[in-house]
């Protein structure tokens, strides 16, 4: 493998006001990249119908969590409606020292705290939608939460949107595969990055070399 060929990971962050589609978006991009994998949050939040442990999330107690913070085994964590959610450190750092990219469905909270503890592997994309309009027909069609949820969700909006700045990348979701498309070339320039090939160094210098 040539120095060209050589990458470190990165921490691929995806953030969004509910009902914006990074889910859906994350979905897709996996289908689509074999080089990425998602990160698997634990939570002390209830199973929806069809997610799967060890899959989707680790369900865990209130107690396990907070013995799990206190150890240090998150990267990032963060409650949210009520419900904790954390990142686990050692399956993302191992990923990344294999090359390996990991993405994130994160929201603000969790982002600046990667920042905090690996700047370097991290790129965010934070995704709005159209309208607020839109975002409240999504959240109603896609059926998982009650009205009041629903109502809770839609007034946090503001406050979620208010952190767009804090982020590498603004992708605007109106077409689920142009979004596509626009998350799949920043992670094209994100992967070609030169602090992200740590072998580079070394191929110049043989480069250099040559007669």
């Amino acid at each position: 493998m040539s120095g060209l060929e050589q990458r470190r990971g990165l921490m691929l962050v995806l953030s969004s006001p509910s009902g914006a589609g990074k889910t859906t978006l994350s979905r897709r991009l996996l289908q689509s990249d074999p080089d990425i994998v998602m990160s698997v949050s634990a939570t002390t939040r209830a199973p929806r119908p069809n997610e799967i442990e060890g899959q989707d999330y680790f369900f865990v107690s209130p107690e396990d969590f907070a013995a799990m913070v206190a150890a240090g085994d998150f990267l990032e964590h963060a409650t949210v409606f009520g419900n904790r959610y954390g990142t686990p450190r050692a399956a993302v750092m191992a990923a990344l020292e294999a090359g390996k990219d990991v993405l994130f469905d994160i929201d603000w909270q969790g982002t600046q705290q990667l920042k905090q503890q690996a700047r370097d592997d991290l790129a965010s994309v934070f995704v709005v939608p159209p309208s607020k309009s839109e975002l409240e027909r999504r959240l109603r069609i896609r059926a998982q939460d009650s009205e009041k949820v629903v109502r809770e969700r839609m007034a946090k909006a503001n406050d979620e949107l208010s952190h767009w700045a804090e982020y590498d990348y603004l992708l605007m979701n109106d077409d689920i595969q142009h979004a596509l498309g626009k998350l799949e070339e920043i992670l094209r320039v994100e992967r070609s990055r030169r602090t992200r090939q740590p072998g580079l160094a070394k191929f110049v210098q043989k480069l250099m070399r040559e007669d």
